[in-house]
């Protein structure tokens, strides 16, 4: 699996004109789920969001996580995130998993966050979403459970 993690201001996805999932403040997660990911991938991430220390602290440095923080989580299935583009112009996206398999996982990593004490809104798997964000820091951070990068 791989995440762009963007610390953000009021963030929010709209679907077709409707809002279906709002922040005021935290993090903007742009979740892929990649072929032969599994929930242990997810776990691992779901860890890794709910721990990282992104956010300021009382002496201005990143030391605080996103429960210190007080903040929220806007979450978005974002395939592209493996679209391959090192052979041609247009991306190969062979590299993520099948629609019903990556469904299963981002929401399975969506409830995992939640388990942690979370409140996550998301948008809508496999729809054409805008998503609009105040990128705080800015600051973005990528996770990937393989640990490519």
């Amino acid at each position: 699996m791989r995440i762009v993690v963007q610390r953000s201001g009021p963030a929010r996805v709209e679907v077709e004109g409707r809002v279906t999932g709002e922040i005021h403040a935290g993090l903007v997660l742009l979740v892929g789920v990649g072929r032969g990911d599994t929930e242990a991938d997810a776990d691992y991430l779901a860890d890794k969001v709910a721990h990282l220390r992104v956010f300021p602290d009382d002496e201005g440095k990143m030391g605080r996580d996103i429960t210190e923080a007080g903040g929220q989580i806007l979450s978005v299935s974002q395939f592209t995130l493996y679209g391959d583009v090192r052979k041609g112009r247009r991306p190969s996206y062979a590299a993520a998993a099948e629609p019903e398999e990556a469904n299963r996982l981002y929401e399975y990593f969506n409830e995992k966050l939640r388990a942690l004490g979370l409140h996550v809104e998301t948008g809508v798997f496999r729809a054409m979403m805008d998503v609009h964000l105040v990128n705080d820091g800015p600051v973005t951070i990528l996770l990937d459970s393989a640990k490519q990068f």
